[in-house]
């Protein structure tokens, strides 16, 4: 099989080191990735955040390709077998995400996290390729013994992460979170089976740190894009609601499986999930806005036309008084239900917390082997932000009269 070439505006050409991993890439599962974007609705903030879960997942690979040059360089014995596998769990680590990536993910998932859903589509995969894959699921499920490999898939540095940080900074424009992804990469060390740093690394992995709590609060969390998110979840609510009553709106048949059955076990939803893209979200919005039901309908032009709601946030909870005089004015307005204009008028809270130290630490070492951990470094200035728990209460209701028209 003919090894493709991808021009990457990231990392320039990404060459496919296997011809696996080239049919891997060809798999319909893999394909569907190139549908959906990698930031959600952050477009609706950030115009030129278009890039997909393809894009990212080809950048995670390639990543892969570098991180096991590099150890090998330090005289980590990595066969050919392993490295494949690497590669394979970058390429195939997203398969788990559906339209709109993390907002809805507890819609369609229900109780399951998207990474079961990632390994559920590898085992199926695994069947196609006779058991190819076998070495790369233990890697992606921690079961496999060299543990160090793992914390290349998922850690606080880990190839993920390295790519969507660089790639998100770079479609976004926001230049904070710009991070070396190949100084980082070049100072990764394996002591005992772990995944650890070289000391000289101490403020590229500072910087790295502070990098991604910027981008969650300055991209990711956006307040703009948050509450579209937001809206996009109680649409899929007030769907699911209709769906029970025997007035299921217009959608595809993927899609519509999950408004009628979303607490299934994964099993019986793979068939489903794995067609889903979001083109399906798209034309059930499109729909939405003809349909009788005026909550539902509200919903779709608001998220269509991006007339969103107005958000306020604060250190503080807002009381309960104020959500319920909002309420009322909106049921006053518009004539719509108390618990219907829940919909348009709401609260909640959500956090970050950048470096957990107590979980899986970075540790630096030299070059004779003698390890610390990175958050007893002197060397290190932030540490208090890197490890602080923030978190934001909002409130959101309608900033003109322009929603039930």
């Amino acid at each position: 099989m003919k090894l493709t070439q991808y021009n990457d505006p990231i990392y320039g050409f990404i060459t496919i080191p296997t011809p696996f991993i080239a049919e891997l890439i060809n798999h319909p599962y893999v394909q569907r990735l190139r549908r959906i974007k990698q930031m959600g609705l952050s477009f609706l903030v950030f115009p030129s955040t278009e890039h997909t879960r393809f894009q990212h997942a080809l950048g995670a690979m390639h990543l892969a390709i570098k991180a096991v040059n590099a150890l090998r360089n330090q005289h980590v014995n990595i066969s050919e077998a392993e490295a494949e596998a690497l590669y394979a769990c970058m390429l195939l680590h997203d398969l788990g995400h559906g339209p709109f990536s993390h907002a809805l993910e507890s819609v369609l998932l229900s109780e399951s996290a998207h990474e079961e859903m990632s390994i559920s589509l590898m085992k199926e995969m695994n069947i196609t390729f006779a058991g190819k894959l076998s070495l790369a699921i233990e890697m992606f499920g921690n079961t496999y013994t060299r543990k160090f490999f793992h914390q290349l898939i998922a850690s606080h540095i880990d190839l993920d992460r390295l790519d969507y940080l660089k790639r998100d900074s770079f479609y976004s424009g926001v230049t904070e979170g710009n991070i070396n992804s190949e100084r980082l990469i070049s100072m990764m060390m394996v002591q005992n089976d772990q995944l650890v740093f070289n000391a000289k690394a101490v403020y590229s992995i500072e910087k790295f740190l502070l990098a991604r709590r910027m981008m969650y609060w300055s991209v990711y969390l956006h307040k703009t894009s948050f509450v579209a998110e937001e809206l996009l979840i109680r649409f899929f609510k007030r769907a699911t609601e209709l769906a029970t009553t025997g007035i299921a709106p217009k959608t595809s048949t993927a899609l519509a499986y999950f408004l009628n059955d979303a607490k299934s076990d994964i099993s019986k939803k793979m068939n489903h999930f794995s067609i889903l893209d979001d083109t399906d979200v798209w034309m059930m919005l499109k729909e939405a806005t003809e349909n009788n039901d005026i909550v539902l309908s509200s919903l779709a032009k608001m998220l269509l036309e991006r007339n969103l709601p107005r958000i306020e946030l604060s250190n503080q909870s807002f009381e309960e008084a104020i959500l319920v005089k909002k309420r009322e004015e909106i049921v006053k307005k518009w004539g719509v239900s108390f618990e219907e204009a829940s919909y348009f008028v709401f609260n909640g809270s959500f956090r970050i917390q950048g470096y957990l130290h107590e979980e899986n630490p970075i540790q630096l070492c030299d070059q004779d082997g003698n390890c610390r951990l990175f958050d007893s470094s002197p060397e290190i200035a932030f540490m208090d932000t890197l490890t602080k728990k923030d978190r934001k209460h909002f409130l959101v209701y309608p900033k003109d009269e322009g929603y039930f028209s």
